[in-house]
């Protein structure tokens, strides 16, 4: 792999509290050095990155990725180029797939197959409990030794509190992030959306918010009894906001995550019954909306992650009450986010530490930061690139999406993986050399 040397960028890095103009030089895969006007001896080839941001390279920690059982939805090779399109280099995929990842085998023939994929690195959260049936802990220590990350029965709830005690403990002594998927299935069972004003109307059963605000309560109650980090999936509800925020306050090791779709959409863009719009949690009130938006700028959600859940038209262009829950996301997040900074004052540095920095320092991998001698994993973006989002030109196979049409500001341009480019918009000519 040969020296390349971004020039011109700037640079935002919150880790290092930097945001200028200046040069990364790339070399050997890693970052040799960030200044302004470098010169480096070896006079590697040279990428123009005048006008442009230069970010570590974005962490999707919640994606399903449908490998193995589903690769009609999506598989590795068509979901790592999707993230490496919309400028994540790195993802954790859920472990909800068929069969489940509960066993280390499935875990390292994942990791070695994408290892031959040139798209994102891949990270992979196995099951908390035995086929994701809540009663049984899988084998954490296996697990672990097999390059697991993270825990999760994500699209479960592990309703019994003493096995999600025991998961606590266990998973902290083999230093994997156990992940909460928090609604309570019981109440939220036979529902299709929110329960208020919108499932009235169309006729359909409600999920009500309350199923994820007594799941989070009991998750919570359970961190303070153990003293135990949790990570609380797809934040959506405000009263959900309100109980992390007071937890935090306390001091509880809790962090929080929300999806792009819950900071602009509503109930109200089911509409006529709008599958792309069916998701779960489902989309929340303006309230919840506007509770989720204050809760990144004060720090008590912590991460924005897209929740990327791919389908086929046979699971979505159905019944509405028939319909999958999911929407595709790795290829809007960012757009997305960019637009909520502009909307509501969001500095950047405080998004790069939402989709970069923050999942990086919670799963404990070597990215988030452009530090000297750490991974080229760079995310290059245009701040005012216009473009307008067709799924069906993505990389995804998923086109279950309700931005379908939607005009963007803003987008990776370029995005490189351990120094080798991965992803260029096709119509960026700002390159003076190719970077290979």
């Amino acid at each position: 792999m040969i020296s390349c040397l971004i020039k011109g960028g700037r640079v935002i890095d919150p880790a290092r509290q930097l945001d200028q103009v200046a040069d990364i030089w790339i070399d050997q895969g890693r970052i040799k050095a960030v200044e302004p006007n470098l010169s480096p001896p070896e006079a590697p080839q040279a990428l123009d990155a005048q006008g442009l941001w230069v970010l570590p390279g974005l962490i999707d920690m919640h994606v399903h990725l449908r490998e193995p059982g589903q690769e009609h939805k999506e598989d590795l090779q068509s979901g790592l180029t999707a993230a490496v399109a919309g400028g994540f280099t790195t993802v954790l995929a859920m472990p909800n797939t068929s069969p489940p990842l509960d066993s280390a085998p499935l875990i390292t023939g994942l990791l070695a197959r994408a290892q031959e994929i040139a798209g994102a690195r891949l990270c992979l959260a196995a099951t908390m409990t035995r086929g994701r049936q809540g009663k049984e802990l899988s084998e954490y220590q296996d697990l672990r030794a097999a390059g697991a990350k993270a825990v999760t029965d994500d699209g479960s709830w592990v309703a019994d509190s003493q096995v999600m005690r025991r998961i606590l403990d266990y998973a902290q002594v083999f230093g994997l992030l156990p992940l909460s998927h928090a609604q309570d299935p019981i109440l939220a069972a036979g529902g299709a959306i929110i329960e208020g004003r919108m499932s009235a109307r169309l006729g359909l059963p409600g999920i009500p918010a309350q199923a994820e605000e007594i799941a989070i309560f009991r998750d919570l109650a359970l961190v303070e009894l153990t003293g135990q980090p949790l990570h609380i999936c797809h934040v959506s509800t405000q009263q959900g906001v309100g109980l992390i925020r007071a937890a935090r306050a306390k001091g509880l090791p809790v962090s929080a995550e929300t999806a792009p779709h819950y900071l602009f959409l509503t109930e109200e863009a089911v509409g006529e019954y709008n599958s792309a719009a069916k998701m779960n949690p489902p989309l929340g009130t303006k309230a919840d909306r506007e509770a989720l938006r204050e809760a990144l700028k004060d720090g008590t959600i912590s991460v924005i992650a897209t929740d990327h859940a791919p389908h086929s038209i046979l699971d979505k262009e159905v019944e509405f009450i028939d319909a999958a829950f999911g929407i595709t996301g790795l290829e809007t997040s960012l757009p997305l986010a960019l637009e909520l900074a502009r909307e509501i004052d969001l500095p950047i540095p405080r998004l790069v530490e939402l989709m970069s920095r923050n999942p990086a320092r919670l799963l404990g991998l070597p990215g988030g930061s452009l530090a000297p001698g750490g991974p080229a994993d760079i995310t290059i973006v245009d701040p005012e690139l216009e473009f307008i989002y067709e799924a069906k030109k993505g990389f995804s196979k998923g086109l279950n999406t309700p931005f379908e049409g939607r005009k963007f500001r803003g987008r990776a341009v370029l995005t490189l993986v351990g120094g080798e480019i991965r992803y260029r918009w096709p119509n960026l000519t700002r390159q003076s050399q190719a970077c290979l």
